[in-house]
């Protein structure tokens, strides 16, 4: 009895969703870029194959195999995978299948929102953006607006060693695990699940995950780059240079050489002034405080991926591919020298 009143006052202070049941994996930001960026790159690539090969149709006569259904095919596989297996080890795969289903889904998207089913229809790139946009404020406010619950990371860790306890761990892998655990400590079954964790017998196959080992080494080429005396000019010359290309755009479209409302071309000028505004704010302070600078910087490439990146593509659409990635690019590199500066403060206080 006095051990179910301890749990029960436990759980009473616990988030409704958290009662149900239901733990964020503290992996899935990953999982879901890989998915976004998979899905990116397949709208890319099949832009580009079609093109290149003339855009051919499978099937004859009446008959057309549209590649909508290949992209329901794969999603459908993906969460076949998904559902089947318990733990870690096939997220990436199915996150992988996914974006390329997903990719094929939604590249189509021109056909479904226009009467005559207009594979070319001009807003299409804008509308498959907006919804890469709206699919990442989602991530945001499910993962990055609130910290993980210490019985969140218990649960990630219990996933972990459900793999374990069918395939091992690797020392890397029981690292990660006893980590996991230590920041759930205190939580009702912490000690039990550290014991399941040693438990687990020993493997010296690590499970594939050739998505991890990537983000890995980009991770860490990003924070040597974040060291560098150069990386904060470059950074603001490629988001200067991004806002300048897409003024050029916002003026292209307002004088009638892109065929795009007048609208559009003052978003896009009205979004690369706000960015250009919020990096002279970042050079002021640079000198005197260069997390404020950062974090000005950062507010001006937010306004660039969130509402001029998605006008330049109304306006040009894939011409505008080359300064969403930059934004990315820097957008990332911000991340992880906030990441790092907020290490070090952390540091000093101990």
């Amino acid at each position: 009895m006095g051990t179910g009143r301890v749990d029960d006052r436990a759980l009473a202070g616990r988030g409704r969703v958290l009662r149900l049941g239901v733990a964020r994996d503290t992996a899935a930001v990953r999982h879901i870029t890989t998915f976004l960026v998979v899905t990116v790159a397949t709208v890319l690539v099949t832009r580009a194959y079609l093109a290149a090969t003339g855009y051919p149709q499978i099937g004859g006569g009446d008959l057309h195999v549209a590649h909508v259904l290949w992209g329901g095919l794969l999603m459908a596989v993906a969460f076949v995978l998904l559902l089947s297996y318990v733990g870690p080890p096939v997220r990436w795969v199915g996150a992988v299948l996914g974006g390329v289903g997903f990719g094929l889904f939604v590249d189509e998207v021109g056909k479904f929102v226009t009467a005559d089913n207009d594979y070319f229809y001009a807003p299409t790139a804008a509308l498959i953006y907006a919804t890469i946009v709206a699919l990442v404020l989602l991530v945001e406010a499910m993962h990055g607006r609130r910290a993980h619950h210490p019985s969140e990371y218990l649960a990630v860790a219990a996933d972990r060693a459900a793999a374990g306890l069918a395939g091992g761990f690797t020392e890397a892998a029981r690292a990660e695990a006893r980590a996991l655990v230590e920041r759930g400590r205190g939580e009702p079954g912490a000690a039990e699940l550290a014991a399941l964790v040693e438990a687990v017998p020993h493997d010296e196959v690590a499970v594939p995950d050739p998505v991890h080992r990537l983000v890995a080494r980009a991770d860490r080429w990003m924070r040597r780059a974040v060291g560098l005396r150069w990386t904060g000019w470059l950074v603001g010359l490629a988001v200067l240079a991004v806002a300048a290309s897409s003024a050029l755009t916002g003026l292209r479209v307002l004088s009638g050489d892109a065929p795009s409302p007048s609208w559009v071309g003052v978003g896009i000028l009205a979004g690369a002034g706000a960015t250009a505004a919020c990096l002279a704010v970042a050079a002021v302070l640079r000198r005197g405080d260069p997390h404020r600078a950062a974090a000005w910087v950062r507010r001006g490439v937010i306004v660039s991926l969130l509402i001029t990146q998605v006008l330049v593509f109304r306006a040009v659409q894939w011409v505008g591919v080359l300064g969403l990635v930059v934004d990315l690019v820097v957008f990332a590199l911000l991340e992880v020298a906030a990441r790092e500066a907020a290490a070090e403060e952390v540091t000093e206080q101990r």
